[in-house]
């Protein structure tokens, strides 16, 4: 009789360890998706969208020139001359 997708063991324990134990598929799928939840970059959070925008490149090279968070600096200013 075939065991059940979630008690099939899917890492067997290392009989030389003590503490270790085994892993039953269920677990490890929900292990693997845990993860995959937590990688890559944080949500940015609300209200904000990436966007592809040309600018002329003396506007943007000023706007590099005043050092770390230029991209901020650029949605103040677009959002001081939204009418």
């Amino acid at each position: 009789m075939a065991r059940k997708p979630n008690t099939t063991i899917a890492i067997p324990a290392d009989p030389s360890d003590p503490d270790d134990f085994d892993v039953t598929e269920k677990a490890l799928q929900h292990g693997l998706a845990e993860r995959r939840k937590r990688m890559g970059r944080p949500p940015s959070g609300p209200g904000k969208e990436q966007v592809t925008l040309r600018l002329d490149v003396d506007v943007l090279a000023k706007f590099r020139a005043t050092g770390a968070g230029w991209q901020t600096r650029v949605n103040d200013a677009l959002r001081r001359a939204q009418p």
